[in-house]
């Protein structure tokens, strides 16, 4: 079997009290920014992380991909794991349709978002107490009653290690009018003509969660897309992004009352976004449309 040992990299190692060990923040802050794809793992045993009341003692190690990731003030980075619903290793599933948007930080605080799927979930919605681990450390709950419970935290994982790959491209950047700002929309078309895929960076996707009296702090919205398509005559780009979640920009990131949604865009080369966006407290899809400044990377 051929693997590619350097397509990732560890970039950032943290001990059990999240002190750098290995590598440092910038690494990974400069990786984020050139679009990098994250993955980071952790090692704990299974009875005190998984099932707290099983005999199991066993050692087990986890790696999770952060799908949609942050750069927040061009100094401080987080991901998202977008794709992962609850599951009860080595079993099967949790015991509730919904997602669980888990969060790590750069200095690996953490956060749970858990939009429950049915609205007669409703009575379940409470994120795990977990009250009984003794390396879970809550920060602050939220909406514990609602169908989008969510929480900040630390679980303190023997070790973390934040994995890159950063071989991803920019290749163009334009204004949220769709002036040309850097790079070349032909070689975008090619390469997505020749295989290659395509991931956005979004400017400032998060503004409009933030308050009259929030700091209006800069950030970038990493996520990759799926479907795309290049119109030949008007000269226009487009992709349906992969599925993210947006936060109130922090630093660090976290999670709180009406400080994130999630849902799908459609980006274009002249500036135009389509957000369909879902509340997640109400589960009811709501469709806009925005500009932005975009970077296309491919790869």
């Amino acid at each position: 079997m051929r693997m590619n040992r350097e397509k990732w990299k560890n970039v950032l190692t943290l001990d059990v009290d999240r002190t750098i060990v290995a590598g440092d923040h910038q690494s990974l802050v400069d990786a984020i920014s050139n679009g990098a794809d994250l993955r980071i793992y952790t090692e704990f045993r299974h009875n005190e992380h998984v099932d707290i009341h099983s005999d199991n003692n066993e050692w087990v190690k986890e790696v999770a991909d952060y799908r949609v990731t942050y750069l927040l003030n061009n100094e401080w980075t987080a991901g998202i794991v977008t794709l992962r619903v609850p599951i009860n290793p080595p079993v099967g599933f949790g015991t509730s349709p919904s997602m669980s948007f888990f969060m790590y930080n750069q200095d690996g605080s953490q956060g749970i978002a858990r939009p429950y799927l049915e609205k007669e979930d409703k009575s379940n919605g409470k994120v795990d107490d977990h009250i009984e681990m003794a390396r879970y450390n809550i920060i602050k709950d939220w909406d514990q009653d609602s169908l989008a419970p969510s929480r900040n935290f630390v679980y303190d994982f023997d070790t973390y290690r934040f994995f890159v790959d950063d071989s991803w491209e920019e290749v163009f950047v334009n204004d949220g009018l769709g002036e040309v700002l850097r790079g070349s929309l032909s070689v975008l078309e090619e390469a997505f003509s020749n295989g290659m895929e395509v991931k956005v960076g979004v400017t400032n996707l998060c503004r409009d969660l933030l308050g009259e009296d929030d700091y209006k702090m800069d950030h970038e919205v990493f996520i990759q897309c799926g479907s795309c398509y290049y119109y030949s005559e008007s000269k226009i780009f487009c992709a349906g992004s992969h599925p993210l979640v947006r936060v109130k920009p922090s630093i660090p990131l976290k999670y709180e009352s009406g400080g994130w949604d999630f849902g799908w865009l459609m980006l274009r080369t002249d500036g135009s976004v389509s957000r369909w966006i879902v509340d997640p407290y109400t589960l009811k899809f709501i469709k806009s449309e925005e500009k932005y400044q975009l970077r296309w990377f491919v790869k």
